[in-house]
């Protein structure tokens, strides 16, 4: 059994960490999680404690690592959910289940006395799918913009300069000419002539509104679609970054936490790994459009299956849920049962897939019991699993029959 939606006392996590010989930061695979790692390991290299980070895809991993035994004076934060057997007193939780992780980060890192970037904080609540400056974040949002890190212009919200190489890769953008850098230019020809200095915020505007145009207008496009692409346009612009806005900063994020998470531990942290991490994310976002575009879709009630041959099974469900589900949850599924880009060099053949919502804030328990489900059903299944705010993910034996995976979630979601 996981425990879930526990963060840690602020007093008692604080003279922890400050009492700490050395701090183990274990943390789930996703793009908010890698931020509030990021700020936590900046505040104690800021403090002279030795750390360590970890990225884990699985609770079973991460509970693993946990629970392995440390020194004396060690103690190991856990960005995400822990099986209860790993929930020591030398452990500490920062992921509930109603906020993003990234905010546990920041409240953490201002108890321990350090300033948490603001940049990075922000773009952990996005990648969340958290609103910047919204709620909790508003005095974060405010901190940026007093600094002269944040301001609002008109676009799209992309890492990158280029508007035709942000728009082709990106994963919060699905249009007819996703993932194809070529398809994407021709369909900006009209407004991008020139260098990136050309565009001025006229271009910006036509650009944004072009992009919506394509992405509502664009075959099987779902009702969602324009609300999702409205979260896109006007983006917050980030002058100080390596990337070009919040939002782009974002997708960066999320693609290395799935793909690379050594080199988004060292983004989040502040180190220059900005070409590396382009590189990441430019493969991230070309795989993920081609998969969801051979995709095999079904449709159930409430729930949209989308069967892919090889792909990052967590941002096809992420981009099938956002722009192409006519239902409001969507499992996505590796039908090949080949290796999938999802996977780290250490990852074993197991197959893979991944649920999205629009509606579910925390998936994390609906997770688990369809986990338990299947491996009930399917002993030799072996199944692994994860979930975050409207996402979650399962690893499994190859084996497995798609339709025991779909049962399994229909009943649960």
């Amino acid at each position: 059994m996981s425990t879930e939606g526990r963060s840690a006392e602020p007093a008692s996590a604080t003279n922890a960490l400050e009492s700490a010989g050395f701090v183990r930061l274990i943390a789930r695979a996703d793009g908010d999680a890698l931020a509030a790692s990021g700020l936590v390991a900046s505040a104690l290299a800021d403090s002279e404690t030795p750390f360590q980070v970890t990225v884990e895809r699985t609770v079973g991993a991460r509970s693993e690592r946990a629970h392995t035994s440390t020194g004396e004076d060690d103690v190991t934060v856990v960005v995400g959910t822990v099986d209860a057997a790993a929930d020591t007193d030398s452990v500490i939780p920062l992921a509930a289940s109603d906020r993003p992780a990234t905010l546990e980060a920041v409240d953490l890192v201002r108890e321990l006395g350090a300033t948490p970037d603001p940049v990075v904080a922000l773009a952990g609540i996005v990648a969340s799918g958290g609103e910047p400056g919204a709620g909790e974040s508003e005095w974060i949002e405010t901190a940026a913009r007093e600094q002269g890190l944040l301001e609002r212009r008109p676009g799209v919200a992309i890492p990158t300069a280029d508007p035709v190489d942000g728009l082709a890769h990106s994963t919060r953008v699905h249009a007819p000419w996703s993932g194809d850098q070529d398809a994407t230019r021709e369909a900006l020809a009209d407004v991008v002539d020139g260098g990136p200095a050309d565009i001025d915020a006229d271009d910006h505007r036509t650009i944004g509104s072009l992009v919506a145009l394509d992405v509502v207008g664009a075959d099987g496009a779902a009702d969602a679609a324009a609300t999702t692409i409205g979260r896109a346009l006007r983006p917050y612009a980030t002058p100080e970054s390596p990337f070009e806005t919040l939002g782009g900063f974002a997708d960066v994020l999320e693609a290395t936490a799935s793909t690379e998470p050594g080199t988004g531990v060292a983004l989040a942290m502040g180190h220059d790994v900005r070409e590396r991490a382009l590189a990441v994310w430019r493969e991230y976002g070309r795989r993920a459009h081609a998969a969801l575009e051979a995709a095999s879709t079904g449709r159930y009630d409430g729930l949209f299956v989308v069967g892919i041959d090889d792909g990052p099974v967590e941002a096809v469900a992420r981009l099938a849920v956002a722009y192409r589900s006519p239902e409001p949850a969507v499992l996505a599924v590796t039908e090949g049962r080949g290796p999938s880009s999802n996977r780290t060099e250490s990852d074993d053949g197991d197959s893979e897939a991944a649920i999205a919502t629009r509606e579910a804030d925390h998936l994390g328990a609906t997770v688990e019991a369809v986990a338990r489900e299947l491996a009930e059903q399917a002993p030799e299944a072996d199944v692994e699993y994860d979930g975050g705010h409207r996402r979650g993910s399962l690893r499994f034996d190859p084996d497995v029959d798609d339709a025991t995976i779909i049962a399994a979630v229909r009943d649960l979601l």
